[in-house]
Protein backbone atom coordinates (compact mmCIF):
# COMPACT_ATOMS: atom_id res chain seq x y z
CA UNK A 1 0.00 0.00 0.00
CA UNK A 2 1.04 3.52 -0.97
CA UNK A 3 -0.56 7.25 -0.47
CA UNK A 4 -0.76 8.43 -4.12
CA UNK A 5 -2.40 11.72 -5.15
CA UNK A 6 -6.05 11.99 -5.85
CA UNK A 7 -6.21 11.82 -9.84
CA UNK A 8 -8.82 10.87 -13.08
CA UNK A 9 -7.75 8.12 -13.54
CA UNK A 10 -8.42 6.59 -10.05
CA UNK A 11 -11.61 8.51 -9.23
CA UNK A 12 -13.96 5.63 -10.41
CA UNK A 13 -12.19 3.22 -7.43
CA UNK A 14 -12.51 5.59 -4.85
CA UNK A 15 -16.27 6.87 -5.69
CA UNK A 16 -17.12 3.06 -5.54
CA UNK A 17 -15.26 2.99 -2.24
CA UNK A 18 -17.61 5.83 -0.94
CA UNK A 19 -20.56 4.40 -2.39
CA UNK A 20 -19.94 0.90 -0.70
CA UNK A 21 -18.72 2.66 2.55
CA UNK A 22 -21.92 4.74 2.58
CA UNK A 23 -23.84 1.59 3.36
CA UNK A 24 -21.16 -0.72 5.01
CA UNK A 25 -19.10 2.25 6.83
CA UNK A 26 -21.22 5.08 8.00
CA UNK A 27 -21.34 4.66 12.01
CA UNK A 28 -23.36 8.13 12.73
CA UNK A 29 -24.29 11.17 11.33
CA UNK A 30 -20.91 12.73 10.82
CA UNK A 31 -19.57 9.67 8.97
CA UNK A 32 -23.19 9.39 6.63
CA UNK A 33 -22.42 13.30 5.37
CA UNK A 34 -18.98 13.00 4.52
CA UNK A 35 -19.86 10.27 2.82
CA UNK A 36 -22.61 11.42 0.69
CA UNK A 37 -20.61 15.28 0.33
CA UNK A 38 -18.05 13.21 -1.04
CA UNK A 39 -20.00 11.18 -3.49
CA UNK A 40 -22.33 14.63 -4.49
CA UNK A 41 -19.24 16.72 -4.84
CA UNK A 42 -17.21 14.21 -7.44
CA UNK A 43 -20.73 13.22 -9.27
CA UNK A 44 -21.63 17.23 -9.44
CA UNK A 45 -18.08 18.04 -10.68
CA UNK A 46 -15.46 15.24 -10.64
CA UNK A 47 -12.37 17.84 -11.72
CA UNK A 48 -13.18 20.54 -8.89
CA UNK A 49 -13.46 17.48 -6.36
CA UNK A 50 -9.89 16.55 -7.37
CA UNK A 51 -8.75 20.26 -7.53
CA UNK A 52 -10.14 20.32 -4.00
CA UNK A 53 -7.71 17.62 -2.66
CA UNK A 54 -4.70 19.17 -3.23
CA UNK A 55 -5.27 22.77 -1.68
CA UNK A 56 -2.24 24.06 0.12
CA UNK A 57 -3.46 27.83 -0.65
CA UNK A 58 -7.15 27.20 0.97
CA UNK A 59 -8.57 28.40 -2.41
CA UNK A 60 -11.09 25.36 -2.52
CA UNK A 61 -13.60 27.93 -1.07
CA UNK A 62 -15.52 27.19 2.68
CA UNK A 63 -16.52 24.11 3.77
CA UNK A 64 -19.74 22.34 5.37
CA UNK A 65 -19.75 20.80 8.79
CA UNK A 66 -22.29 18.73 10.16
CA UNK A 67 -24.54 21.31 11.82
CA UNK A 68 -24.75 23.52 7.85
CA UNK A 69 -22.68 25.68 9.34
CA UNK A 70 -20.03 27.13 6.71
CA UNK A 71 -16.17 27.92 8.18
CA UNK A 72 -12.76 28.97 6.08
CA UNK A 73 -10.87 26.33 4.51
CA UNK A 74 -7.42 25.98 6.21
CA UNK A 75 -4.44 24.81 3.72
CA UNK A 76 -4.39 21.13 3.62
CA UNK A 77 -3.80 18.10 1.01
CA UNK A 78 -5.53 14.66 0.96
CA UNK A 79 -3.76 11.16 -0.17
CA UNK A 80 -5.57 8.33 -1.32
CA UNK A 81 -4.14 4.98 0.09
CA UNK A 82 -3.89 3.02 -2.91
CA UNK A 83 -2.92 -1.31 -2.73
CA UNK A 84 -4.32 -1.29 -6.37
CA UNK A 85 -7.72 -0.11 -5.84
CA UNK A 86 -8.76 2.59 -3.43
CA UNK A 87 -8.61 1.58 0.33
CA UNK A 88 -9.19 4.83 2.39
CA UNK A 89 -7.73 8.48 2.71
CA UNK A 90 -5.45 10.69 4.75
CA UNK A 91 -5.38 14.15 4.66
CA UNK A 92 -3.31 16.80 6.24
CA UNK A 93 -4.33 20.23 7.00
CA UNK A 94 -2.39 23.21 9.01
CA UNK A 95 -2.13 27.14 9.20
CA UNK A 96 0.73 28.50 8.31
CA UNK A 97 3.40 29.77 10.70
CA UNK A 98 1.80 27.79 13.16
CA UNK A 99 0.89 24.86 14.95
CA UNK A 100 -2.22 25.98 16.02
CA UNK A 101 -5.75 25.06 14.09
CA UNK A 102 -9.01 26.25 14.10
CA UNK A 103 -11.62 25.49 16.90
CA UNK A 104 -13.89 23.22 14.31
CA UNK A 105 -10.41 21.19 13.21
CA UNK A 106 -9.15 18.88 15.36
CA UNK A 107 -5.99 17.64 14.27
CA UNK A 108 -3.38 17.89 11.36
CA UNK A 109 -3.95 14.75 10.34
CA UNK A 110 -7.11 12.52 9.56
CA UNK A 111 -7.12 9.44 8.06
CA UNK A 112 -10.32 6.57 7.25
CA UNK A 113 -9.74 3.35 5.94
CA UNK A 114 -12.73 1.14 3.99
CA UNK A 115 -14.00 -1.27 6.64
CA UNK A 116 -12.99 -4.22 4.02
CA UNK A 117 -9.63 -2.88 3.92
CA UNK A 118 -9.33 -2.74 7.79
CA UNK A 119 -6.56 -4.73 9.97
CA UNK A 120 -3.82 -5.07 6.93
CA UNK A 121 -1.81 -1.71 8.84
CA UNK A 122 -3.07 0.62 5.98
CA UNK A 123 -3.40 3.79 8.25
CA UNK A 124 -0.49 3.19 9.93
CA UNK A 125 1.44 2.63 6.63
CA UNK A 126 -0.34 5.83 5.31
CA UNK A 127 0.59 7.65 8.28
CA UNK A 128 3.81 6.87 8.15
CA UNK A 129 4.37 7.89 4.59
CA UNK A 130 2.32 11.16 5.57
CA UNK A 131 4.60 12.61 8.14
CA UNK A 132 7.64 13.71 5.53
CA UNK A 133 5.30 16.24 3.96
CA UNK A 134 4.64 17.79 7.65
CA UNK A 135 8.45 18.16 8.41
CA UNK A 136 8.49 19.58 4.72
CA UNK A 137 6.65 22.59 6.79
CA UNK A 138 8.88 22.60 9.62
CA UNK A 139 6.16 22.06 11.97
CA UNK A 140 7.79 20.72 15.41
CA UNK A 141 5.07 18.19 15.93
CA UNK A 142 1.37 16.86 14.32
CA UNK A 143 -1.61 16.52 16.57
CA UNK A 144 -3.99 13.52 15.70
CA UNK A 145 -7.10 13.27 17.88
CA UNK A 146 -9.49 9.86 18.07
CA UNK A 147 -12.20 8.76 20.15
CA UNK A 148 -11.38 7.22 23.76
CA UNK A 149 -12.61 4.11 22.93
CA UNK A 150 -11.44 3.74 19.28
CA UNK A 151 -8.17 1.45 20.16
CA UNK A 152 -6.81 0.74 16.70
CA UNK A 153 -6.90 4.03 16.13
CA UNK A 154 -4.77 4.98 18.89
CA UNK A 155 -2.35 1.99 18.01
CA UNK A 156 -1.90 3.63 14.73
CA UNK A 157 -0.47 6.65 16.22
CA UNK A 158 1.25 5.51 18.79
CA UNK A 159 3.10 2.96 16.38
CA UNK A 160 4.10 6.18 14.40
CA UNK A 161 5.58 8.27 17.72
CA UNK A 162 2.33 9.58 18.91
CA UNK A 163 2.04 10.66 22.21
CA UNK A 164 -0.90 11.52 24.58
CA UNK A 165 -1.13 15.25 25.41
CA UNK A 166 -4.79 15.50 26.65
CA UNK A 167 -8.44 14.59 26.54
CA UNK A 168 -10.91 16.30 25.64
CA UNK A 169 -14.84 16.36 24.47
CA UNK A 170 -15.75 17.00 21.01
CA UNK A 171 -18.41 19.41 20.38
CA UNK A 172 -21.88 18.58 20.49
CA UNK A 173 -22.25 19.13 16.86
CA UNK A 174 -19.24 16.14 16.43
CA UNK A 175 -20.82 13.98 18.66
CA UNK A 176 -19.84 15.10 22.20
CA UNK A 177 -17.73 12.08 22.73
CA UNK A 178 -14.38 12.42 24.96
CA UNK A 179 -11.84 12.32 22.97
CA UNK A 180 -7.93 11.99 23.09
CA UNK A 181 -5.43 14.43 21.37
CA UNK A 182 -2.00 12.98 20.75
CA UNK A 183 1.20 14.59 19.42
CA UNK A 184 3.74 13.01 17.11
CA UNK A 185 7.45 15.08 17.30
CA UNK A 186 8.60 15.50 14.46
Amino acid sequence: MRIVRPEESRLGSYLGALKRALVTDAKNDEDAHWLSSAIDAIEADSASFLAKQDDPEALGGDIKLPDGTFVSRIPGFTRWMWDGEACGSINFRWQPGTTNLPPTTFGHIGYRVFSWKQNMGYASEALKQILPEAIQLKMPFVELTTDIDNHASQRVITKNGGVLHNEFIFPESYGGANGLRYRIYL
